[in-house]
This record gives structure tokens, sequence and C-alpha cells, in this order.
């Protein structure tokens, strides 16, 4: 028999977030602490292989390779590949960090580069700003990215250094700390100024202060996590694909700790616009393209998609629901973004369970939703679809939390509870 899971809260708590994990504020499934018990108590083997194919900011494969344990992580968002790989660096690396930031900061000073027009930066910066900004990162990029990250057939972002990966945070952390006169009301998003709208103007010298200071604090918060108790770190892979199309063996995966995208219209290539912004050379696709790609896509699909068995009777009432809603738009645009955002899960699903091993384990942390005032049982809608996929419930844990969603005004029109349930799904393959 299984052992049986530790199953905490998986609401997100910031007061948890202090020390190494305070510099990776990212919206996140779940906190490391809740990855870290559930993964404990499954008592997994020597050589097991702990999957999460919607990584994000890389908390499963971060307390995974904390105890010890091997992983792989995967995602679609370049910015959030960096992070992955930042929160990763062992504390050993900590000493070199503040050096290599100062020679950074003083090759930027010397040479400014030529801006390209159409450089994403000055979208938010002034022109003069955006410059130091990207002579930071041109200068991160020429130091520490070498051939196994940008190669003859393209960028490898996925293959990129732990260390550059923090560096990079840093200067992450500086630019949304700039940009925050552009946050909108949904804390995930930040908006695009309109033209008439003044753009950031700040000197060369705070920019530098802001990351010196960023990379002081992380190398001092990575220094101290530094324990001779501490298990050796686990093997760890992140890879940047599409859970629709990612290549994993047949029955190679042990176990699988993820938080699948919300059916809840976040943007989730808006909410790190300005990371993609400063990574722009080291892109082959804009943000749009790659929002496009994403499970919950704000875009409508280009191609018709049909309602498919393997969604469950349960999405399909949903579906019919939805389509014959009086409100603006339900029976045309938003219907299309719902039917893409459950073909793209349900084929997500399909390989995920087929990289299962017979007699494994899936966890899964879900939130429900509304639409309007017509419920959205997403944990439902992922349990079907799952059991049609071969995968079977075993349990499931409800916690209810405040839901981004009552943020909005316009709910206000609609007759509906309060908050949220994030279900913790147990499978069995």
């Amino acid at each position: 028999m299984a052992p049986k899971l530790r199953i905490l809260s998986p609401k997100r708590n910031k007061r948890l977030q202090t020390g190494w994990e305070g510099f990776f504020p990212y919206y996140a499934g779940f906190p490391e602490l809740f990855a870290r018990e559930l993964l404990q108590s499954a008592k997994l083997q020597s050589g097991a292989v702990i999957l999460d194919p919607w990584n994000g900011s890389g908390t499963t494969t971060y307390a995974a390779s904390s105890l010890g344990l091997t992983s792989v992580g995967i995602d679609l968002n370049p910015a959030m590949i960096i992070v992955a790989r930042a929160r990763l660096l062992p504390p050993s690396e900590a000493d070199h960090l503040q050096p290599l930031a100062a020679t950074i900061v003083s090759h930027a000073h010397s040479a400014l580069p030529t801006l390209h027009p159409n450089d994403a930066l000055l979208c938010w910066f002034k022109p003069s700003a955006a410059s130091f900004i990207r002579g930071i990162e041109q200068n991160i990029r020429r130091s520490l990215v070498g051939s196994m990250t940008k190669s003859p057939e393209g960028v490898h972002l996925d293959r990129i250094s732990g260390t550059a990966a923090t560096l990079y945070v840093a200067l992450f952390a500086v630019c949304r700390k700039l940009v925050a006169p552009f946050r909108s009301s949904n804390p995930t998003w930040l908006r695009i100024p309109k033209q008439t709208e003044a753009r950031i103007a700040v000197s060369r010298q705070t920019v530098a202060r802001c990351f010196e200071e960023n990379v002081r604090d992380m190398s001092a918060a990575l220094a101290s996590k530094f324990d001779a108790d501490t298990p050796r770190a686990g093997e760890c892979e992140i890879n940047l694909s599409d859970t629709v199309s990612m290549k994993l063996d047949p029955g190679s995966v042990d176990f699988v700790l993820t938080s699948p995208p919300y059916c809840t219209r976040i943007d989730y290539t808006a909410a790190t616009r300005i990371e993609l912004a400063v990574l722009g050379p080291l892109l082959s696709t804009d943000a749009r393209a790659l929002g496009k790609q994403m499970i919950g896509s704000t875009q409508v699909p280009g191609i018709s998609i049909d309602i498919d068995e393997k969604w469950g009777k349960t999405c399909a009432r949903f579906l019919e629901t939805l389509q014959k809603h009086p409100s603006k738009a339900s029976g045309g645009y938003y219907y299309r973004t719902h039917l893409d955002y459950f073909d793209k899960m349900s084929r997500s699903i399909g390989r995920m369970s087929e990289a299962l091993k017979p007699g494994s384990r899936a966890v899964l942390v879900v939130q429900d939703s509304y639409y309007k005032d017509v419920h959205n049982d997403l944990p439902k809608i992922i349990s079907e679809i799952a059991g049609r996929h071969g995968l079977s419930l075993k349990r499931r844990e409800d916690f209810h939390l405040r839901s981004m969603s009552d943020i909005n005004p316009g709910r206000q029109s609609y007759k509906r509870p309060s908050g949220a349930t994030e279900s913790v799904l147990c499978f069995a393959k």
C-alpha cells in the first residue's frame, strides 16, 4: 500500500516567502512547504523521478532538489525557466555573485548599447533608462551565456547556468519595482502604457544600485542556506516545452506534483511582460505568440475545436451553459477560449498519464471558478478528464480561500459565493 500523503493547505502565504524564497515572488500554484511535506510523505525510492509539467517558478523542482530527489520541470514561459533555474543555484555559488555583478555594472557604464527601435523595454522606460538596463542585460549575456545556451541551432534557455539565471532574476526584480506604476488592480497583470502616458525616467546610478543591492541580498540569503546536514541536491532538469507536445518517455515518471493553469483567464505572459522584455534578445518568439500557445490563452484560437467526449459530462454541461449565457460574447469569444482551454488541458493530461509508470501517483492542485454566475467546477472536470486518460481519483482535499476574481468589479453583477475552492486531487495510475 502506498504511504498516505501529508497534505497541507496549498494556499500561498507571503509570510513564508523569506530568505532565499523571498526573491521568487511569482504567482505559484502552491507554497514550497506544501510541496516539501507532500514529497517527503510520499517516501519515494532512490532514483524515483518527479515531474511537474506546469513547473512555473519551480516550486516542485526546488522542493524535490532540496530533498535530494530527481525531478523534471516543464514550462512554456521562458521567464519562468530562468526563475526556476535560478532557484536551484547551490549555496556554494553565493560567493562570486557580487564580484560578477560589480563587473557587469562597470562594463554597462563604460559602453551603452544602441537600442533597437523595437526594444520591448521602451514600452515602459525612456530611452536613457532602457539603454542602461539593456546594457546590464547585454553584459550578463556576454559574460555568462555561452555556446550551451546559444548555439547555431538556436537559443536553449533551459540550458542556461544557474549563475546567469540568478543575475537575470536580480535584474527582473529591478524592473518589476520600477514599473510598479503600470501594475493593474489584478496583481498578476502588468499593463502596457498608453501612447500618451509618460515612460519611466530613472538614472543609471539608481538602476545600478538596485541591481547590486539585489545581488548582494541574494548572495547573503543563498549563503545562509549552507548547511552540512542538508542532503546533496537531487538532479533536476528544467525544460522549455509545451505540455501538449512535451516529449517524455512512456513509463518514465514515478510521481507528479503540479498545479495546472486555472480556468480564470489569467494571462501568464501578461504577468511576466517585463521579464520577457528583459529577455528579448534571447527569445525566438514574441509575447503575443507565446500567449497564444498558453493553456488559458485570452486569444481566440484560429482553428475550429469540437467538444471531445474525453472532457467528461461535467465539462460538456458547463460549456453548453456558457454558450447559451445571455451576457455579451458568451456564445462566441468566451466559448471558443474555453474550448481551447479544455482541448489543451485534456491533451496535456494525456501526455502526463502516458509518462507515468503503472502504480505511480499524481497530485494536482486545481481551483474552481465562475463564469459570470455559472460555476466552473474545474476540480471535478479535471478528475473526469484524468479518469478518461487512465488515472483513478483516490483522494480529494478541499480548501476554501479568497479568489482574485473577487476584486473584479464586474462580479458584483452576479450572485455567486465569494472566494474559491482549491482542491488537492490525488490520482493513481
